[in-house]
């Protein structure tokens, strides 16, 4: 099966290419020459834009849906906590993913992860939601808060 680049793959897909189980967002791409360092791995900021491309085309394509009628919330990375695994080279094919682990009242922790034949690196995030004009918390809707339990598998934390 051919890998289709900047489009969200399909479950059928991501098993396809190699994903151990099927994530609510994954994107294929390429690595690209300005992404590589001196010794010609991927740089480490790199793998931060692809994460950080995932990610939000997780949550405008994804979540965006679930907030209608509201107000569209700000996003804030509280923190993130990345983890390198195995190289990457010029020209390779990889696919960034992105799905809720859990959630408290006004952030969401994301599992992010690169894949490319296996798995290269994960990145865990805490996102917080704030008010569209001020730094005050949104609290998540019902509709995402079920979507995540239901569809993504993320747990309410306490």
């Amino acid at each position: 099966m051919e890998l289709r680049y900047l489009t969200p793959l399909t479950a059928e897909e991501q098993i396809a290419h190699g994903l151990t189980a099927p994530q609510p967002l994954a994107i294929a791409d390429r690595v690209r020459f300005s992404e590589l360092d001196k010794q010609n791995h991927v740089n480490n900021k790199a793998y931060m834009d692809w994460f950080e491309r995932a990610r939000v085309e997780h949550m405008f394509t994804v979540w965006r849906p679930l907030f209608a009628g509201l107000p569209r919330p700000r996003v804030a990375v509280h923190s993130a906590t990345i983890r390198y695994l195995k190289e990457m080279l010029e020209n390779e094919s990889y696919i960034v993913t992105s799905r809720a682990e859990s959630f408290r009242q006004s952030s969401i922790v994301l599992e992010q992860q690169i894949w490319s034949g296996d798995l290269r690196a994960t990145l865990k995030v805490i996102a917080v939601l704030q008010m569209p004009e001020s730094h005050d918390r949104y609290v998540l809707p019902e509709t995402l808060r079920d979507y995540l339990v239901k569809v993504e598998g993320a747990r309410p934390d306490a």
